[in-house]
C-alpha cells in the first residue's frame, strides 16, 4: 500500500490577515516535505464556492506550482469537475499533459461528476452530468494517443482537430474516478479507471464490500476507456500523528474531525444527496440483471444487517441539524476505524488495517480543520517514517 497527501487547502474561520497566502505557501512547504519523505502522491481537489472548507478552485495551478518545487511525488487531481460547463474536455486534456511535461511525468488523472452546489453554481443540468461524465472517460485519452482527433455525441461535436501537446507519460497518465457510492465504484471498474474513495464516514467492513464490488468491475472490463486498466483502489481518510495519542487529542484532533464531518455534509447538502442515493439503491436494487453488480450489493447488504451502523445514525443526526458534540462525533468514527489519529504505534496498527482490506494507495487528509500548520508537518514526517513499512 502506498501512502499518498490528500489536500482541500482548507481554510477554516477565524480568518487573519494574508490567510490566504498563508495557505497556499503552507501547502507547497507540505509537499516539498512529503516528496523528501517518500509519499507517493499528492492528491489535489477542485472545489468551488466552498467557503472555508476548500480554498482549492484551481487545482490545476496548485499542481503546477508543486511541481517545480518537487522531483519525485506523483501530482494526483482529484478530482477534475468533468460536465462541460466545468471543464471542457479538451481543455482537461490539454491541461493535464502540459502538467505532466512540466512535471517530468508525474501527473495521475481523475475525473468526477461533482455534486449540486457545484452543479447550481455553473448551471448543469444535474441528469446531463452523468452523460458528459462518461463522454470525458471516453474522449481525453482518445485525445492523448490521437495524432488528430474525431468525435460525435450527445453533448460534443469535434472534427479532426489535433489535440496539443500530448502527455509525457506513454501511452498516457493513468485515469481514476472519485467516487462514494457503490453505484460510482461499479462503474469505475467498468470503465477500467482507477477509485478514489473515502473511509472517513464508512466502516472497515463496508470498505472491504466496496473494494470487492470495484474489483469484480474492474475483472470484467475488456474495453477500458484508456489504453489500459489501471485496477487500483484509493482512499481517503483523515491521518493525524503526534508523539503520544494524548498528544494527537490535545493538538485538536476530536475538534477537527468533527469540523470537517459538519462542514462536509453542509457543503455538500448531505440531506439532498441521501434522498437522491436512496432513489439510486432502490433503482439498482430492482434491476436483477447479473452483470448488475452495484444492484446485488445493496441487496446482500439488505440482507445480512440488522439495522444502520452507528456511524450512519451519525451522519442522519448531523444532516437532520442536530448538534453533535466532537467529542461524540470523534469517538463514533474512532470506533469504526474511520480515522488513523494517535502516535506513531497506533497510526501503524490503524494504518496495516487500511492495508489489510486490499487498499493500493491511502490518501491521508492532514491539514483539516484547525490543527495548527507546525502539528500538520510533524504529521507528515512522523507518517512518513512509517512509508517504508508498507510500500514494499
Amino acid at each position: 500500500m502506498k501512502i499518498d497527501l490528500f489536500n482541500e487547502i482548507q481554510n477554516p474561520r477565524p480568518w487573519s490577515e494574508g490567510h490566504e497566502q498563508q495557505r497556499f505557501r503552507t501547502a507547497i512547504e507540505q509537499a516539498k516535505l512529503a516528496d523528501e519523505l517518500g509519499y507517493g502522491c499528492w492528491w489535489q481537489v477542485e472545489h468551488h464556492g466552498a467557503g472555508e472548507f476548500s480554498l482549492s478552485s484551481a487545482p490545476e495551478l496548485m499542481l503546477t506550482a508543486i511541481s517545480q518545487h518537487t522531483s519525485r511525488i506523483r501530482l494526483g487531481h482529484s478530482a477534475v469537475l468533468a460536465p462541460a460547463r466545468f471543464n471542457h474536455p479538451v481543455r482537461v486534456a490539454e491541461r493535464a499533459a502540459t502538467l505532466d511535461h512540466l512535471s517530468g511525468g508525474r501527473v495521475e488523472l481523475g475525473l468526477t461528476r461533482s455534486t449540486i452546489p457545484e452543479w447550481r453554481l455553473f448551471g448543469i443540468d444535474p441528469e446531463a452530468a452523468r452523460s458528459q461524465t462518461q463522454q470525458a472517460f471516453e474522449m481525453i485519452p482518445k485525445m492523448w494517443t490521437s495524432d488528430r482527433f474525431s468525435y460525435s455525441g450527445p453533448d460534443f461535436q469535434i472534427d479532426d482537430v489535433p489535440i496539443l501537446p500530448k502527455p509525457l507519460q506513454k501511452p498516457h497518465p493513468p485515469l481514476w474516478q472519485a467516487a462514494a457510492s457503490p453505484g460510482s465504484f461499479a462503474d469505475a471498474g467498468r470503465r477500467g479507471v482507477g477509485v478514489l474513495g473515502t473511509t472517513i464516514w464508512e466502516s472497515a467492513e463496508r470498505v472491504e464490500r466496496m473494494i470487492k464490488l470495484y474489483r469484480a468491475a474492474a475483472e470484467q472490463c475488456t474495453e477500458p476507456v484508456g489504453s489500459f486498466v489501471n485496477n487500483q483502489v484509493a482512499y481517503f481518510t483523515f491521518v493525524h500523528c503526534a508523539e503520544t495519542d494524548e498528544q494527537a487529542m490535545r493538538n485538536g484532533a476530536a475538534a477537527a474531525a468533527a469540523w470537517y464531518t459538519v462542514t462536509a455534509l453542509n457543503f455538500f447538502e448531505a440531506a439532498t444527496e441521501f434522498s437522491r442515493g436512496v432513489a439510486e439503491q432502490q433503482r439498482l436494487m430492482a434491476d436483477q440483471a447479473k452483470d448488475n453488480l452495484a444492484g446485488q450489493f445493496f441487496r446482500d447488504e439488505v440482507a445480512a444487517t440488522e439495522g444502520p451502523t452507528d456511524g450512519q445514525v451519525l451522519i442522519g443526526r448531523v444532516v437532520s441539524g442536530e448538534e453533535v458534540s466532537d467529542e461524540e462525533i470523534f469517538e463514533v468514527l474512532s470506533a469504526q476505524d474511520s480515522l488513523i489519529v494517535g502516535s506513531p504505534d497506533t497510526c501503524r496498527r490503524k494504518l496495516r488495517k487500511y492495508a489489510d482490506l486490499g487498499i493500493d494507495r491511502l490518501m491521508c487528509l492532514q491539514q483539516i480543520g484547525s490543527i495548527g500548520d507546525e502539528e500538520v508537518m510533524t504529521s507528515i514526517r512522523l507518517i512518513g517514517e512509517l512509508i517504508t513499512e508498507f510500500d514494499h
